[in-house]
């Protein structure tokens, strides 16, 4: 699994014109669920967003994690995180998993995002075209990758 984390004071997902998610102070997560991912991948990914220390302290030093600051996630599917532009000029997503196996990781990735206790989870909608609106706050913006996650 990978996710690309931003740290934001808001962000918010349209679809056809209409807000279907939206968070105030947390992290907007463009999320892509590999074809070798499972449930153990996407535990492992949601235990490392919320613990994640990535908001800062009274210091201003990044120590306080998404749980410690009771912020929200805003997770969007975007499987083009597995695409490989190495080759030719047009993407290849074969590590990507097929929609049937990876909507229902990503769902269950939300919801474990709330059973390890963040406050608010939202999101976009699986397969659909979105438009993302976010107010980066840093900025900082990380990538993660599951322990399996496909390698070249």
């Amino acid at each position: 699994m990978r996710v690309l984390l931003q740290r934001v004071a808001h962000a918010a997902v349209r679809v056809d014109g209409e807000i279907v998610g939206g968070i105030g102070p947390g992290v907007l997560l463009l999320a892509a669920i590999g074809k070798e991912d499972d449930q153990d991948s996407v535990r492992w990914m949601a235990q490392k967003v919320g613990q994640l220390r990535v908001f800062p302290d009274e210091s201003g030093r990044m120590n306080r994690s998404l749980l410690d600051t009771g912020g929200g996630a805003l997770v969007v599917s975007q499987f083009t995180l597995y695409g490989d532009c190495r080759k030719g000029n047009r993407p290849s997503f074969t590590d990507a998993a097929h929609p049937e196996r990876a909507e229902p990781l990503h769902r269950r990735f939300g919801e474990m995002l709330e059973e390890e206790g963040v406050k608010r989870v939202e999101g976009g909608l699986f397969g659909k075209s979105m438009q993302i609106e976010m107010a980066g706050d840093g900025p900082v913006t990380l990538w993660l990758e599951s322990p399996g996650a496909a390698r070249r």
